[in-house]
This record gives C-alpha cells, sequence and structure tokens, in this order.
C-alpha cells in the first residue's frame, strides 16, 4: 500500500502525525507499506537563511496562547515519544533545501529515516535545518554518505521538482499538513489517532483484493 505523506519539517502536527502513522502500520502487519514523502512548505517566503524565531514570538500578539499551542503540543507529543523542545529552536528555517535532501535520500530509500530525523533535530534539539552542515549531518545519521549528501545540498538539484509538486499540492486544495494520501485513492487530513486510519487501510485492502478477484 502506497502512502503519499504531504508534510513540512517545521510543522510539529507532522512529527507527531508521522508517528501516530508508524503506530497504525504496527497494527497491520500483515500490509507492507511504501511511504512517499511529497513537500509543503508552510513558509516557503522564508530567507534561505532562515529567520530569527525568537523574534518572530516577540512580534506574536496573543503570547499566552502561543504558550499554550506549545504545551498542547508538548503533551500530546509526549504520548508519541516525542520530547517538543520550543526553547532551543533559535531559527525558522526555509524549508526548501530538506525537502530537496529527501528526493536525494529516496533513491536509496532512506527517505523515512530522514524525516524522522529531520523533525528530532529541529524540534527536539533546535537545530537549524535549514543549514547545509546540519542537514548532512541529518543525511549520515540516516545512513547517507554524508559528503555525498553535502555535494548534493550546494548543488540546485531537484529544487524545481520540489517547487512544483509543492505548487499542485497548493492548487489541488491541500490547505493544510500532514496530509496522507492512500494509494492514490482515500485522503486523510491532519494527525490523527492510529485508529483513524485502520478502516481506510481495510478499504484500500479489500477493494485490492476485489481487483485481483476480478475476471480478466
Amino acid at each position: 500500500m502506497q502512502i503519499e505523506i504531504f508534510a513540512d519539517f517545521s510543522c510539529p502536527w507532522c512529527f507527531i502525525g508521522r508517528r501516530r502513522l508508524a503506530r497504525a502500520q504496527l497494527l497491520r502487519p500483515q500490509l507492507r507499506f511504501e511511504l512517499v514523502w511529497q513537500p509543503f512548505q508552510l513558509n516557503p517566503e522564508a530567507p534561505m537563511a532562515g529567520a530569527d524565531r525568537r523574534r518572530h514570538r516577540g512580534l506574536f500578539q496573543d503570547v499566552d496562547r502561543l504558550g499554550a499551542m506549545e504545551r498542547a503540543l508538548e503533551e500530546s507529543g509526549g504520548k508519541e515519544g516525542i520530547r517538543f523542545a520550543f526553547d532551543r529552536i533559535a531559527r525558522i528555517p526555509n524549508t526548501l533545501a530538506a525537502h530537496r535532501l529527501m528526493r536525494f535520500a529516496a533513491r536509496s530509500r532512506r527517505d523515512d529515516a530522514l524525516a524522522e530525523r529531520l523533525y528530532s533535530a529541529y524540534f527536539e534539539e533546535g537545530k537549524d535545518i535549514g543549514n547545509v552542515d546540519t542537514l548532512a549531518d541529518c543525511a549520515a545519521a540516516a545512513g547517507l554518505e554524508r559528503r555525498a549528501a553535502w555535494i548534493f545540498l550546494i548543488s540546485e538539484e531537484e529544487a524545481e521538482a520540489v517547487k512544483s509538486i509543492d505548487g499542485l499540492a497548493h492548487q489541488s486544495g491541500i490547505a493544510g499538513v500532514p496530509y496522507f494520501v492512500l494509494d492514490r485513492r482515500y485522503a486523510l487530513a491532519g494527525a490523527q489517532e492510529p485508529a483513524v486510519f485502520l478502516p481506510l487501510f481495510d478499504a484500500v485492502l479489500v477493494s485490492s483484493d476485489e481487483m485481483l478477484a476480478s475476471p480478466a
């Protein structure tokens, strides 16, 4: 079963959604899943060097509401084994390079491992995932050759592909992430609990069985 995951690496709910999807997968061990990560930038206008998060936070009109949101994320994330450390995050990254690196990692099927590492580096360790050296380190941690990843990152390779897919996703009506598309037939928006995925897994399985059983 193919699952396309439209997500951004500066999105905390995407991190939670990925962990919940992983738990849902464990509940259907008979299924074989192919995860395809698709780019969806939440802040495409961010400078390539990123923006100062503390200054951005200072401009937020309702600081109490922002704090409540972060506490809610910490509570939800904790249930998924995520230790959000918002106080460590100094920069809001432009995630174009991270999405490009995901396409590089997909060539050797290391993209899912890289996604997990990118989320953890940013949200749990406060690292700048818009920085080339940080991204190369993440690639190495995900099982890729660091120098090859670094050389890829300093090029413009895959940039147009990322922008094109991102643009099509916005045009198709995807308004927020995470957003999951199962076998190009069913869609699920948001960081849903594992139980919400299961009926869709079963529907895909049943329809696949029916297709195999139908006469040629």
